[in-house]
């Protein structure tokens, strides 16, 4: 019998990890880290469930932190093994590891110097960068839909899942002594509004199936209605003579954001404007999209190209990418009139928190979200309304408006989960996992009453056999 575990992102959207045990051999689907909270605090609390030389090899569905973050650390504590990941995903694995490793070596300098005034004992990293570079040797590149055998038990089919670059569906074919089972696992499911990515594959047959459920509660709002909303803070910023800051994923939602802001301009909404990208990574990530441009939505590229446009910068003529700090914090002396995208997504770390030092305390200020924000991080605590944070060790007053624009979102919503879902025939046994019981609980209900099937939702640490 097959038998996996749920080792994270079970009844909670971050930290995804499961365990696949099968003929004597432990296969890892993701090895994501937990975002929210103090890195080195986080990091050193991250404690694998098995022992990382016991396992022979990892899957990975994408890029992102929360399903990658903790490979440097896996490798680091003796994984040998091949990480299987699409093209796409092992280009920007190299831009998103490299950058979270340098942050938190940073954050362990500035703190073991902090320790030596106090006479503490110095911490020791868990990982450095040549983990890093030990990574990105194991990983296998693959093409959507191209089955791989290996390891004698077990086939493997990325599928396109629409959510950022090289994002995948996994289909593993698991074979035992007596038969062959089927395990889907969604990854993120992308949202079919998102500009720049193609909608997410159907898979018709499974026997288990591991279904994202990040936005189960809810659909988003029309994407007419988002841009609609977007461009009336644009015009609500431009009357106040004031700024607007939008933190935002290096990944997907920056690049998703150029276009839609390309397309602004080349409309004349944008006269008044200057737009200011304040993050290396997404710069190296958006170079990487300009790359791979064969591989986006055919009709916004075509746009795209109609407008002379080769790229993504080409595309939005007044665009300015700031790379060095002192680039960084010439945009603070700007009284009005900047658009300011900056990581990091969530506020847990980045330039957008420099940023917010300078404007989060001014009225005529005006901070857009445009991604989900976990729970713990201080872009939460702002959607939720807080009028005083503490930020670089100071209090602070919040007077910038606060506006979240959900439509942004690259996760499929309520309605594109029920349809994934449903396209199985027959019914597989489904669990839900990659999102909060409450999403989970609502998305559940939602699951029986419209399509009569059954979803679990699986607790921490707890395993199927199958």
């Amino acid at each position: 019998m097959r038998k996996l575990r749920f080792l994270g992102a079970a009844q909670e959207v971050t930290g995804s990890c499961y365990l696949l045990e099968n003929s004597g051999y432990k296969i890892l689907l993701e090895c994501g880290i937990h975002q929210g909270g103090d890195a080195i605090d986080r990091i050193s609390k991250e404690d694998f469930k098995f022992v990382p030389s016991n396992i022979d090899a990892v899957i990975l569905s994408h890029a992102h932190l929360d399903h990658s973050g903790l490979l440097p650390k896996l490798v680091h504590d003796g994984f040998k093994g091949v990480i299987y990941c699409t093209n796409g995903t092992k280009q920007l694995l190299k831009i998103l590891l490299e950058d979270a490793v340098h942050i938190y070596l940073k954050d362990i300098e500035y703190e073991n110097l902090r320790r030596e005034r106090s006479g503490k004992k110095a911490l020791t990293p868990q990982y450095t960068l040549d983990d890093v570079q030990t990574v990105l040797r194991l990983c296998q590149g693959q093409d959507y839909h191209q089955p791989l055998n290996f390891l004698e038990f077990f086939s493997l089919t990325f599928h396109d899942a629409g959510h950022i670059l090289g994002s995948s569906i996994v289909e593993l074919a698991v074979k035992d002594d007596v038969d062959t089972k089927t395990l889907v696992f969604s990854g993120d499911l992308g949202n079919p509004d998102t500009s720049l990515m193609r909608n997410f594959d159907f898979i018709e047959k499974a026997d288990v199936v591991l279904m994202e459920s990040t936005y189960g509660n809810r659909d988003h709002r029309c994407f007419s209605e988002t841009i609609d909303e977007f461009k009336a803070i644009l015009k609500e910023a431009e009357a106040d003579g004031g700024n607007i800051l939008i933190p935002s994923f290096a990944v997907g939602r920056t690049q998703e954001l150029l276009f839609h802001l390309g397309k602004m301009y080349h409309e004349g909404l944008l006269d008044h404007w200057h737009v200011f990208l304040d993050s290396p990574m997404a710069k190296a990530v958006t170079d990487v999209y300009s790359n791979c441009i064969r591989q986006l939505d055919h009709a916004d590229v075509a746009l795209i190209r109609e407008k002379n446009g080769h790229d993504l910068a080409s595309f939005l003529p007044n665009l300015t990418i700031s790379e060095s700090v002192e680039d960084s914090a010439a945009i603070n002396n700007i009284k009005n009139g900047a658009i300011i995208i900056a990581g990091s997504g969530m506020c847990t770390g980045g330039r957008i928190r420099h940023h917010f030092k300078h404007r989060l305390w001014k009225a005529n200020t005006h901070i857009v979200f445009v991604g989900f924000q976990a729970r713990g991080t201080l872009g939460r605590i702002l959607v939720d309304g807080v009028k005083r944070i503490k930020l670089f060790g100071q209090p602070m007053i919040v007077r910038a408006h606060i506006h979240t624009l959900g439509g942004f979102s690259a996760h499929a919503g309520q309605k594109e989960l029920l349809a994934w879902a449903s396209h199985f025939k027959p019914q597989p046994r489904l669990y839900l996992i990659h999102g909060e019981p409450k999403a989970m609980e609502v998305l559940s209900d939602a699951l029986a009453q419209k399509h009569r099937i059954n979803a679990e939702v699986p607790a921490q640490l707890s395993q199927i056999l199958f």
